[in-house]
């Protein structure tokens, strides 16, 4: 069989697809790609369905050896992108040899990068899902050095496009909305102020499952406890540090401190792209 040889991972590199959406009620969230439309984008220029299973890479490092002719596409936070010594485009399809060696640099902007190659990487799937689960441990372990990824069948139909044209991530600061709640009653109005009048700052104790935010306090106007509850992927939670916590892919499916706001669902890509040191502000 077909296989992608890891010869280097960097930060982080997992594979990926759309998650397991619907097992929340027995504990178990959904996961997958942190930035869905770079994920599918990567699978939809290889012609692959947009839920196939690629690789996640967080701030570059990633090296693979294609041991038959493969087409791929990266996308996501852009990145310096060889084969075989040889530079390459991301939002582009790339054509790999066999015995080829891919890597993928250190990206300008971003953080989360994503390597697709045409019939996906067929590792087992688990629960339906060949993500990897970081918080729950589910799915296959993050990537390693001397790792082998079974590549599947390539689908019947071909690319339909060799370029896509994407806006680069944002480099300075990102604006994020939100929707006060559901708990927002639990925070002063000063709290509710702060959140959408200041900016934070995104912290290096951040991952897949949350990103902890620097800035102003969000004093909270109750003391007592909240029982846990179901949290989304965007939820704001503010522990007892009263600095809010900014969930992602891999977040838990309960939590017990207070949610004084959710970010949209379409912003969630941007979010998943901030990196330490950058700045967020959230508009209602």
């Amino acid at each position: 069989m077909s296989c992608l040889q890891v010869l280097a991972t960097g930060p982080l590199a997992t594979v990926q697809d759309l998650g397991r959406p619907g097992l929340a009620g027995i504990g178990v969230g959904t996961s997958g790609a942190a930035d869905g439309g770079a994920f599918r984008l990567a699978n939809r220029l290889v012609g692959n369905d947009e839920g196939a299973a690629a690789i996640e890479v967080t701030f570059g490092g990633l090296e693979v050896r294609a041991t038959r002719d493969l087409t791929a596409a990266v996308t996501g936070a852009p990145c310096p992108v060889t084969v075989d010594g040889r530079g390459a485009a991301v939002n582009s399809v790339l054509r790999i040899p066999a015995g080829a060696v891919v890597r993928l640099g250190m990206p300008d902007r971003g953080l989360r990068s994503y390597l697709a190659v045409r019939g996906g990487v067929a590792v087992e799937p688990v629960l339906g899902s060949r993500a990897t689960d970081v918080l729950a441990g589910l799915g296959p372990e993050p990537l390693a050095p001397g790792a082998e990824l079974p590549v599947g069948p390539p689908p019947p139909r071909f690319p339909q496009v060799d370029l896509a044209p994407v806006a680069a991530c944002e480099a300075g600061e990102i604006t994020l909305r939100v929707t006060f709640g559901p708990r927002q009653d639990w925070f002063t109005e000063d709290a509710l102020t702060a959140l959408v009048g200041s900016s934070y700052e995104v912290t290096s104790d951040s991952n897949r499952v949350g990103m902890r935010l620097a800035g102003p306090a969000l004093e909270r106007c109750r003391t007592d406890e909240l029982p846990s509850e179901g949290m989304v992927a965007g939820a704001l939670q503010v522990p007892p540090s009263a600095r809010p916590t900014l969930f992602l892919a891999d977040h838990p499916v309960t939590g017990g401190y207070p949610v004084i706001a959710v970010v949209v669902a379409a912003d969630l890509d941007k979010a998943a792209q901030a990196r330490p040191g950058q700045r967020i502000r959230f508009h209602r």
